[in-house]
């Protein structure tokens, strides 16, 4: 085992060699000049628009050219990617062009709310959606398996915008039932609270951007648990444990879970990288400053620095979950072996 992760280890150094190499290509390519946004040039609405107003084209222009010298960018790409490399592999993610601060200052704070947000959302998918799926498989064709598989099909076809925007307007509105605050994590009055008044000012913050992160991951790993139980009860060795009388929460709970688990297994290696995608829009909705809303701002405003850093630990989360997911299997299975 430990042979086998220090492989995949170490085979994520190429794979995320290749990722950035591609994402930083495509992001310089990409019209648009944010040092020309900067100082008021292309149209931009930076914070040097009303100065450059009153200045000539050409001191203008040597301001734009002194900007790019200082942060590396008139060279060519390749020489900036060497550059970029050097830097990170000590540690040194780059200045923000938007924010002009180090990037690890705005990133790491807006990369534990996304974190926090999707493992608490993973952790209620995993013990929601299992459950779910066994109940249906065993109470297969019953009228409450029917409506449990009817409302699921409705929230896994309901977009994530559109639930965030319902809920906001009739449970985080004045005009309708304000039970929850749909703005930021925090109210303002939060530092001075107690302990026991910050938890409980958090979790009220919490519910609504949770319950869209949740729901439609739910409906999707429910009906794949039902499938897997499913083709699992059907083997002989299931039929050979009733058989000998045992009862049917033994036959479920003992025999036929633990194999039945393995896709959704499976699936934890997709799910993780696709809730931190959706947490994007969720995010950006909710006025939560995490990976989502600070991604949108710096490719908006082509911060070539911060898109770098938000692809790099995304691809880094990508693989843990599917080494973490591979993991699983043995312990899932143990007739599984890695190292082979």
């Amino acid at each position: 085992m430990t042979t086998y992760i220090i492989k995949r280890l170490l085979l994520m150094i190429p794979t995320l060699f290749g990722i950035t190499i591609v994402v930083f290509v495509i992001s310089h390519l990409a019209p648009g000049d944010p040092i020309e946004a900067e100082f008021g040039g292309g149209g931009g609405m930076g914070a040097g628009a009303t100065a450059g107003a009153t200045q000539t084209m050409a001191e203008r222009q040597a301001m734009i050219e002194a900007r790019k010298k200082e942060l590396g960018l008139d060279q060519p790409i390749p020489i900036q990617y060497a550059m970029w490399l050097g830097r990170v592999v000590q540690g040194d993610w780059g200045e923000s062009l938007k924010y002009r601060v180090p990037v690890s200052e705005k990133i790491w704070d807006a990369l534990g709310v996304t974190v926090q947000l999707n493992m608490i959302s993973l952790a209620l998918i995993y013990l929601i959606a299992v459950p779910l799926g066994i109940h249906a498989a065993v109470r297969r064709g019953k009228k409450d398996e029917r409506v449990v598989g009817i409302s699921l099909f409705a929230l896994y076809s309901a977009p994530s915008f559109w639930v965030a925007t319902i809920l906001l307007f009739y449970f985080a509105s004045p005009a309708h039932f304000e039970w929850f605050d749909g703005v930021g994590l925090h109210s303002e009055r939060y530092e001075q609270l107690t302990y026991w008044g910050q938890l409980k000012d958090w979790a009220w913050h919490l519910v609504l951007p949770v319950i869209c992160l949740t729901y439609n991951g739910l409906a999707g790993l429910s009906r794949y648990a039902r499938s897997g139980m499913l083709e699992i009860i059907r083997r002989d060795y299931i039929r050979t444990a009733r058989a000998k009388g045992l009862p049917e929460r033994t036959v479920i709970f003992k025999h036929a879970l633990r194999n039945s688990l393995i896709p959704i297994v499976t699936l934890m290696a997709s799910l993780l990288p696709a809730m931190i995608g959706g947490s994007v829009i969720i995010e950006y909705i909710f006025t939560i400053n995490g990976m989502g809303k600070l991604s949108i701002d710096a490719i908006l405003s082509r911060d070539y620095n911060m898109v770098m850093a938000f692809t790099t630990l995304s691809a880094v989360l990508v693989l843990l979950g599917m080494l973490l997911s591979d993991i699983l299997y043995t312990v899932v299975d143990p007739r599984i072996s890695l190292e082979g």
